[in-house]
């Protein structure tokens, strides 16, 4: 039996999602959970909902005031986003 180099888990799933060509799709639902991260925890409590369709980023903020504040926001947040995932699967976030 060959013995192996011990992998990392992280490197394991992104040969296992590029095998499967699902490579993009699983950057972008990162890219979704990384939200949290990049507007941070204040702005996360008024987040009701977010998900991926296709490469926008949909998210539904509770707040009017800060829907509105976001929303001049979109491309920074996009562009951190992908920053942060280390490729471009971002291309729009759309605020609802």
């Amino acid at each position: 039996m060959k013995r192996t180099e011990p992998a990392l888990l992280k490197d394991i799933l992104e040969k296992a999602f590029t095998q499967a060509g699902e490579s993009d799709n699983f950057l972008r639902q990162r890219a979704a959970y990384l939200w949290i991260e990049v507007v941070g925890s204040g702005v996360n409590r008024y987040t009701t909902r977010r998900f991926v369709s296709g490469d926008k980023l949909h998210v539904y903020i509770s707040s009017a005031s800060l829907k509105n504040e976001l929303s001049f926001h979109r491309d920074s947040i996009a562009k951190r986003l992908n920053e942060l995932v280390g490729k471009d699967v971002i291309s729009e976030v759309i605020i609802h």
